[in-house]
């Protein structure tokens, strides 16, 4: 019974191995939950900002600032991605969704003869962008799963400094939105220059005069800053949200598939036990019908 002593064995590794995807599964339903709610609780402080800004905005139309200024109609001549992946893997194919369109966007400005140069937000990432020799100005990783704005203020400055040196000509933000637990779609869009429609007051919204203090300018000037990071935050929050869901759904495949694999080896494992025991029993009656 060698054969199987050998299936037995197969048969307590599968079953091990359920074991642990079931339990990741659980771990990241749990996070899913606290991942989402975060995201969620995140929404309101930006859409404010993003109010308050456009009001301020409409109200000193004679001010433009750097990061609002659209870009004329010329190619870049250098361009930032701040690319948002996870640290850990074991989700699906949410970081290979992601970065394949990264690759797709920076060859589509590789043929146009503009410069590259990147943020990476996340371990996936990082690695991705240093094998395919993309430039790396700063990065983040080990975020865990409650992000600090703290953590992600130092590198995204580095790309936003770049910027109003006029040393970028546009920045990217590259992440993975959450739609709902079974669906998550990678998105590429502009971050800087603020795209038109980010700065549009609400239709039907009361447009607010606003006492200034200090001036205008340097209200503005501080106000932007904060809401491209909070750009930046919610997106990372939706990447955590999108990760644990891709993970959940991607452990209860591997424990669904496991069991199956488990099911097709107990079937082998009773035709082969039956087989031996029939040739035994044939055996015994050839041998009691020969004396």
């Amino acid at each position: 019974m060698a054969v199987g002593k050998e299936i037995r064995g197969k048969i307590k590794s599968v079953e091990n191995t359920k074991k642990i995807t079931k339990a990741m599964e659980m771990v990241a339903a749990s996070k899913m939950r606290k991942a989402q709610d975060r995201m969620r609780a995140a929404r309101p402080y930006s859409e404010k900002i993003r109010n308050i800004t456009a009001n301020l905005a409409g109200a000193n139309p004679e001010y433009t600032h750097v990061f609002m200024a659209q870009a004329k109609h010329v190619q870049a001549k250098a361009v930032g991605f701040i690319v948002v992946t996870t640290d850990k893997g074991l989700c699906g194919g949410m970081n290979t969704n992601i970065l394949r369109q990264v690759t797709l966007k920076s060859k589509e400005f590789d043929a146009a003869g503009s410069r590259i140069e990147a943020v990476a937000i996340g371990n996936k990432g990082l690695g991705f962008l240093n094998r395919v020799g993309v430039p790396i100005v700063s990065h983040a990783t080990q975020i865990g799963d409650t992000p600090h704005l703290d953590k992600l203020i130092g590198p995204i400055k580095v790309m936003l400094d770049a910027y109003q040196d006029g040393q970028l000509d546009a920045v990217y933000l590259c992440y993975t939105k959450f739609i709902n637990t079974m669906k998550q779609e990678p998105v590429i869009e502009q971050l800087l220059p603020l795209p038109a429609k980010h700065l549009e007051a609400e239709t039907g919204s009361i447009s607010w005069d606003y006492i200034y203090e200090p001036e205008p300018q340097v209200v503005i000037d501080e106000l932007l800053v904060r809401y491209v990071e909070a750009l930046v935050y919610q997106a990372v929050a939706e990447n955590l949200a999108s990760e644990q869901s891709a993970r959940m759904v991607a452990m209860k495949a591997a424990s669904d598939n496991a069991g199956s694999v488990i099911g097709e080896l107990k079937l082998i494992y009773n035709k082969t036990r039956q087989a031996a025991i029939t040739k035994e029993l044939s055996e015994i009656v050839a041998g009691a019908a020969a004396v």
